[in-house]
């Protein structure tokens, strides 16, 4: 039984991580799906747009406790049974992923920063609160919260090896983990990297602006559609 408890704890993270919270919290506070305006990502960064900063700070803690605390529950519980620093680093990832591509909600994740914080905070607090540093300097000076993720999943992993002796011991399956999420955290970043390139991407607190939808009816009449909703104006007749 001990040799099936780290592939039973690997796929509880994953059904943890798959916890869609920007939806869930969206939902229950009759906000818009995340998945349908802005970014299109169900996080918490998108929530923000919806105009509820509370649903936007529930939805990142929660998506960064679906990270820790599997994580934790391992540290914690799990030596007796075998599970070792191995196991800590499938569990980390295993929550990362179900972010990312959760099962219960057709594969469509977020982009994990989140969450990805949270496992990181579970393996050792100082290496998540290090990283929490970097993105918040990187945010507050550049006013972009995808450039402050990418700078932070690129110095993550060597945060954690430089931390090795003095801070923590440096696992080599831990360390593996964190250059792993990193590597799909910039993935996952693809396209803002590419607006950022551009010099399209949004900056902090301002909303994207959306190009206006508009069809002519039959009637002559013209459909606007903005960020949702519908207006109607109409036209002369030819």
């Amino acid at each position: 039984m001990h040799g099936l408890l780290p592939a039973i704890a690997t796929l509880a993270a994953y059904l943890v991580g798959s916890l869609s919270f920007a939806v869930i919290v969206s939902r229950a506070m009759g906000l818009s799906d995340p998945r349908t305006f802005g970014s299109k990502n169900p996080g918490a960064t998108n929530v923000l747009r919806s105009g509820s900063k509370a649903a936007a700070i529930l939805t990142l803690m929660l998506d960064a406790a679906k990270g820790w605390l599997p994580v934790m529950l391992v540290r914690w519980f799990g030596k007796p049974y075998g599970l070792e620093d191995g196991t800590v680093a499938m569990v980390g990832l295993a929550a990362f992923l179900g972010h990312l591509y959760p099962v219960f909600f057709r594969f469509v994740g977020g982009k994990g920063v989140a969450t990805a914080l949270g496992v990181l905070l579970g393996l050792n607090a100082w290496l998540g609160v290090v990283t929490l540093l970097i993105w918040l300097v990187t945010a507050a000076l550049f006013r972009y919260s995808s450039l402050a993720s990418i700078v932070s999943a690129l110095l993550a992993p060597a945060v954690y090896a430089l931390g090795g002796g003095d801070g923590w011991f440096v696992s080599k399956s831990i360390a593996f983990g964190v250059v792993l999420m990193s590597l799909l955290l910039l993935y996952r970043h693809a396209e803002n990297i590419n607006r950022l390139v551009r010099g399209t991407e949004s900056r902090l607190g301002k909303k994207p602006v959306a190009d206006p939808v508009v069809a002519a009816s039959p009637h002559g009449h013209r459909h606007e559609a903005r960020h949702g909703h519908k207006t109607h104006s109409h036209g002369k007749h030819s």
